[in-house]
């Protein structure tokens, strides 16, 4: 079938694979599955843990589907093997599989048929624990529920977490996705088609004859690929074209001479060419092909043709290309294609006009609120132009098609179907809660704040932003609450909701519609100053105030200070660090003020031996670009108040809240009770200190009746004279993170967590010190060690790296930030991961070959430092190596921590090693650099960091774990992913984010 676009959706067993298809394969050179990123040619196709065999969980008030699988074996409870509560056996409750039709291939003999029964009684047990809990609540709308309801609202939220890949590759890239057709493909996907249609707006469906093997129906009928690739990295220019023709020309012989091997004829080859290109200065390559595939006897390439199709790529990706700016050519690719001689497959008999197909039988399937007459069709008995109105089930041999009330099928002359999906009237809600509609209000907002950073990511164009993810999305209530955020920056969440709350206190009636507000100073909720966080309030009509708020905090590259990258490992006061933003209006009245923020920017140069921001241009594009990324909150959230109504919307938000605080209140009673049972008193303490000797103490006192908690940072060391001093806001998120990952499963991660919590930090203290005080470590630094006391206190795990040993260096002309990764820490059933960024931070480091390319460095080494992890019967994840070269005189810098303290083991497990700073100088002298030091370097230099383990957890070989864990199992220990902290890894927390 030819459609302008298609949205194909492959859901399998464990999870659910989507792509996007509008006339030509869509490529990209990098993707990110389960942890690992995979850097190399291939199809854009994101996955989602939602399929078949996903199971289904009812935690602290929602609805939860996966990411965990029951797997083949032993698969759902209708296999008869003991297994677990599935998608499939929601299915079955409800009619919407018919055992009858299914072989008899399951029960340890393998000959029975598929067990209702025991789904049903699994189901029961589900239900009347879901009807328990909701007879606790307050307002909630209906407080039992049927076992119908329950498998209807699982599979409600399993299809909501279906449409949030499907709407990051269209919406989240600037495509309708009302403007698609969903090819729905995969044994279990038929199943789900038409409501994942209804959710995203699209009102047709295309089901292929074989969907339910089409995969391997495909790879049957697939054209053989040979591909090459080679580096270029030279400008694209017109006097360049005759080397790229050259090269070109020479992958084509060689991928032409191994399809003649395979046996292909030079007349039914085929080639794709592709460029990767990029602008200077960004990281981001786009993969342009030619304009048509070549044959033998094509015409040469033109200069133009590559030319057009980049600039057309960058605008529908990002929504603005940069004129004047040099283009880079990176790899040349050919992709040579042996075609095998198409099969058409002939029309199949027309039936007779005006006949209708004859169902085989009627069945009873549950829709909504009742049970309906359902015929069934055989797929094989189907003619070209009969067409079936729902409710209806299609079943062939692979696959089963759940055609829903109001929509209609038709078969094609190739035995295809096409289903016209009618929109049904919205389900009307009320403000009381809901359990079903609060599962999937939570992925609605969480799509919002993750649709928010796509736009952020596409519309920026500096590489802290574009390249190293360094910033963070959220929503906020009415009243400046954090409501939902995406998995970016732990460090950011929690003092974000800080910078919203003080704009409202501040501004009051002051904030109009058409405002965007600017904010970084630390008593304003900020984190440090090279963290800028832009506002925008939202109105809807005959309010006078803020519905909601959107919020977007990026890490700028520089705003000026002492030194470049704007992060002086020296800074005494706050004005060393750069441009300072309290309360300032970027957008007034609709209109962006660029001079203005352009003379903000410029003012650090007042004080001595600073300067302005080295880099405006850059700052105001990504200030655009956070103010973009607010607008498509907005879009997103208002369309969401249309659909539903401002009160709904608005009373999901507080349950929502309300949710994360009852699974935050269950997790203290449990410690409380733990605690009071092992050492005869809820009162919990921790102690550490920083590498400059300053003391962070906590004391946690915890209520185990009302699951709350007290935390008293009293006796935490004075503000310091340097820059580890850490505002308020960021101990907040600290506390909103560690509590977030204590809770164990999945929850939003919102203000609700820290609702049951009340926190004493002393005025004066580094934790919340003078509007003056130096910050920039704070953030980076003295947060990781908050986590750290937190952890130890609650005797969670053990100590992770305690930093994001971060390393800046440049002159007058450049600069480069990054933070390195280092061990984390072991816990009571799993070993650290070695080689990770923990805790509060979340960035990428950029590739080797990036960094040697763009500046005047040489990365010597990079690798795991063998050893340094603790040893326990876990072991801490092991830290890392970098040895950076330099090639001119620049300025280094570099903020570290753990350099004196080691990182603590726990339960008998022994210290990370601590990290080290070395500059190994040109005339062969060795210095030590220490935890903090800003520093001349020359041509030949080579700085090298060792950055800390992890702290191990129990005594050495009690369970005969003995040594540091390999990268291959740190990487891929089952044990280490299903824990809650996941050995402190940020993937964990983000897959867990991801799943909530």
């Amino acid at each position: 079938m030819s459609c302008p676009s298609d949205g194909g959706v492959a859901m399998k067993w464990t999870s659910t694979d989507v792509s996007r298809y509008a006339g030509s394969y869509e490529h990209v050179m990098e993707s990110y599955t389960a942890g690992i990123t995979v850097q190399a040619p291939q199809l854009d196709i994101n996955t989602v843990a939602a399929g078949g065999g996903s199971r289904l969980f009812f935690r602290s008030g929602l609805f939860v589907v996966g990411p965990e699988s029951a797997g083949a074996h032993p698969g759902p409870v209708c296999y008869r093997k003991g297994g677990h509560l599935t998608i499939t056996d929601a299915n079955l409750v409800l009619g919407r599989i018919v055992e009858e039709y299914f072989p008899a291939i399951f029960g340890e003999t393998q000959d029975q048929p598929l067990d209702k029964s025991a789904s049903v009684q699994a189901f029961q047990q589900l239900t009347d624990e879901i009807n328990n809990f909701l007879s606790t609540q307050k307002d909630v709308e209906k407080k039992t529920l049927s076992i119908e309801e329950v498998a209807v609202g699982f599979l409600t939220v399993a299809n909501e977490t279906m449409c949030r890949p499907i709407r990051a590759l269209t919406t989240g890239k600037g495509y309708d996705t009302s403007k698609h057709v969903l090819a729905c493909f995969g044994g279990a996907g038929g199943q789900h088609a038409c409501a994942i249609a209804k959710s995203l707006g699209m009102s047709q469906v295309v089901i292929h004859k074989y969907s339910g093997i089409l995969s391997a129906y495909g790879m049957a009928l697939a054209d053989v690929v040979s591909e090459q690739q080679r580096p270029f990295n030279s400008s694209y220019l017109p006097e360049n074209m005759p080397r790229i023709l050259k090269e070109i020309e020479e992958l084509k012989d060689v991928t032409h001479r191994e399809l003649l091997a395979q046996g292909f004829s030079t007349q039914s080859i085929f080639y794709d060419v592709f460029l990767h290109l990029r602008y200077r200065g960004t990281d981001c390559a786009l993969m342009c092909s030619a304009a048509n595939q070549l044959s033998e006897n094509s015409p040469p390439l033109e200069y133009q043709e590559f030319l057009d199709t980049f600039l057309l790529k960058y605008q529908t990706e990002f929504g603005f290309t940069i004129p004047g700016r040099d283009i880079i050519v990176d790899d040349i690719r050919v992709r040579s294609v042996g075609k095998y001689i198409s099969r058409q497959e002939p029309d199949l008999p027309a039936s007779q006009p005006g006949s209708q197909p004859i169902p085989e039988k009627i069945v009873k399937c549950y829709f909504d609120t009742l049970y309906q007459d359902t015929p069934i069709y055989l797929l094989t008995r189907l003619q070209p132009a009969h067409k079936i109105s729902g409710p209806a089930l299609i079943i062939d041999q692979n696959s089963t098609i759940l055609v829903e009330l109001g929509s209609e099928a038709t078969m094609t002359s190739k035995g295809d179907l096409i289903i016209q999906v009618k929109s049904c009237k919205q389900v009307v809600i009320g403000t009381d809660l809901d359990a079903i509609q609060l599962s999937i209000f939570s992925h609605r907002f969480m799509s919002t704040a993750e649709q928010m950073g796509r736009v952020l990511q596409r519309t920026s164009i500096s590489t802290n932003i574009k390249e190293r993810l360094d910033f963070s999305c959220a929503v906020f209530g009415p009243e400046g609450g954090l409501v939902a955020n995406a998995p970016h920056i732990p460090v950011h969440l929690g003092a974000m909701q800080e910078t919203v709350q003080y704009q409202i206190r501040t501004l009051g009636d002051k904030i109009r519609e058409g405002d965007v507000l600017l904010s970084n100073h630390p008593k304003a909720g900020g984190s440090h100053l090279p963290d800028l966080t832009v506002i925008t309030p939202v109105f809807v009509p005959d309010s006078k105030k803020p519905v909601f708020f959107v919020a977007s905090r990026g890490h700028h590259a520089d705003i000026g200070g002492k030194t470049p990258g704007s992060m002086p490992p020296n800074s005494t006061t706050i004005y060393d660090e750069g441009a300072v933003f309290k309360s300032f209006k970027l957008v007034k009245g609709g209109i962006f003020q660029e001079q203005e923020v352009t003379d903000e920017l410029n003012a650090p140069a007042q004080y001595p031996g600073c300067t302005g921001t080295r880099n405006l241009a850059d700052n105001i594009s990504d200030l655009r670009a956070q103010v973009a990324a607010n607008q498509k909150g907005i879009n997103l959230i208002t369309s969401l108040i249309s659909e539903y109504g401002l009160e709904v919307v608005q009373a999901y938000m507080t349950h929502i809240q309300n949710n994360a605080e009852v699974a935050v209140k269950d997790m203290l009673k449990e410690v409380a009770e733990s605690a009071i049972s092992s050492h005869g008193t809820s009162v919990l303490s921790a102690e550490e200190y920083m590498d400059d000797g300053s003391l962070i103490k906590l004391t946690v006192s915890l209520d185990k009746d009302e699951g709350t908690a007290v935390l008293d940072f009293s006796g935490t060391g004075y503000q310091v004279s340097g820059n580890c001093n850490a505002p308020r806001a960021v101990t907040l998120s600290a506390v909103i993170y560690s509590l977030r990952c204590m809770v164990g499963h999945d929850i939003p991660l919102n203000q609700g967590c820290l609702k049951p919590v009340t926190i004493n930090i002393p005025t004066g203290c580094m934790l919340d010190p003078s509007e003056e005080a130096a910050v920039v470590g704070g953030n980076v630094m003295t947060s990781q060690r908050v986590v750290d006391v937190i952890f130890k206190c609650f005797k969670v795990c053990a100590a992770s790296q305690g930093c994001m040993n971060n390393i800046t260096f440049g002159d007058g002309t450049l600069g480069y930030y990054e933070t390195v990764a280092g061990g984390a820490g072991a816990g009571p059933c799993w070993h650290g991961r070695g080689g990770v960024h923990t805790h509060m931070t979340n960035t990428r480091i950029t590739d080797p070959e990036i960094v040697e390319r763009r500046y005047p460095v040489v990365v010597q080494s990079f690798h795991l430092r063998p050893g340094s992890g603790g040893c326990g019967t876990y072991n801490g994840g092991d830290g890392v190596q970098r040895q950076l070269l330099f090639c001119k005189p620049m300025i280094l810098s570099v903020m570290t921590e753990r350099r004196i303290f080691s990182p603590y083991g726990l339960e008998g497990g022994s210290e990370g090693k601590k990290g080290r700073n070395l500059l190994l100088r040109h005339d062969g002298v060795i210095i030590n650099l220490g935890p903090k030091q800003s520093y001349p370097v020359q041509p030949g230099d080579v700085f090298h960091m060792e950055t800390p383990g992890g702290g191990g957890w129990g005594p050495p070989g009690v369970s005969g774990h003995h040594g540091t864990p390999s990268l291959d199992h740190s990487l891929r220990s089952t044990s280490a992913l299903s824990s809650g902290l996941g050995g402190g890894s940020l993937y964990t927390y983000q897959r867990l984010q991801e799943s909530a």
